[in-house]
């Protein structure tokens, strides 16, 4: 699936600041980070640990909430991304199709690069 927004491009002799860019493209694998944070934070324990494929890279770039909540951001931004996580691997007994999936916006801090 394409995004519904373009991305953030690279111009030719400017240095994009840090966050700017994505880290991850659409049809990249990911994991989301396997951790348990004290206090605010919008990940569904249930995903953690959990391999996807990132569908679409969210525009306009957002503020890190978990970070924004205790006071400590500084207007830095950076991406969400849709990922499509697998029923089956979310619910080992999933008798849907083996094609269904999740899909859910999570924030670029909470996902790790997946080699395949």
């Amino acid at each position: 699936m394409k995004s519904a927004h373009a991305p953030t491009r690279k111009v030719d002799g400017v240095v994009p600041a840090f966050g700017e860019l994505p880290i991850f493209a659409v049809g990249q694998s990911v994991k989301v980070s396997n951790r348990a944070p004290v206090g605010h934070y919008r990940v569904p324990t249930y995903l953690r640990g959990k391999t996807a494929i990132v569908e679409a890279i969210m525009e306009p770039k957002a503020v890190n909430n978990e970070e924004e909540g205790f006071g400590r951001n500084a207007g830095a931004v950076r991406h969400y991304y849709r990922i499509a996580v697998p029923m089956t691997s979310i619910w080992s007994d999933y008798a849907g199709s083996p094609g269904d999936g999740l899909r859910i916006e999570v924030f670029e801090t909470w996902l790790e690069g997946v080699s395949r």
